[in-house]
């Protein structure tokens, strides 16, 4: 029978040769016939202490080798974020030429409500008696 293999993220690297993965998948509800977004955490073996917080990857399902974890990491997920080389320096800024200043558009006042319609009005027939 082939393994399954999953893609998510690593949410937690605290534990020693472990990261817990978050994998979230999608499906139509039955009833509502609206999709759903659900989410399951896997315990995956990291053997080298590799991946970090963040980290896109997959996982493969594997015998088990404690309690929770029966998933092995297996490759950094095509979609993973690039890193900066060195923690530390920041890339060189690339200047912008200077933008001509804008003009400030005239603000509109807002239209008159009904109510306020209706106090101009008799107010207005007010000082005319």
């Amino acid at each position: 029978m082939p393994r399954r293999i999953l893609e998510g993220e690593v949410v937690s690297d605290k534990m020693d040769k472990t990261v817990t993965v978050l994998v979230e998948r999608r499906f139509m509800h039955p009833v509502y016939k609206k999709y759903v977004k659900r989410s399951d955490r896997y315990a995956a073996h990291d053997e080298g202490n590799v991946f970090k917080i963040g980290d896109r990857v997959q996982i493969e399902e594997c015998r088990p080798l404690s309690k929770r974890k029966t998933w092995t990491v297996i490759t950094a997920g095509a979609s993973a974020p690039k890193k900066e080389a060195v923690k530390g320096t920041a890339p060189a800024a690339k200047e912008k030429p200077a933008a001509a200043p804008v003009a400030k558009a005239t603000a509109k006042k807002p239209a008159a409500t009904k109510k306020t319609a209706a106090k101009k009005a008799s107010t207005a027939k007010k000082k005319d008696a």
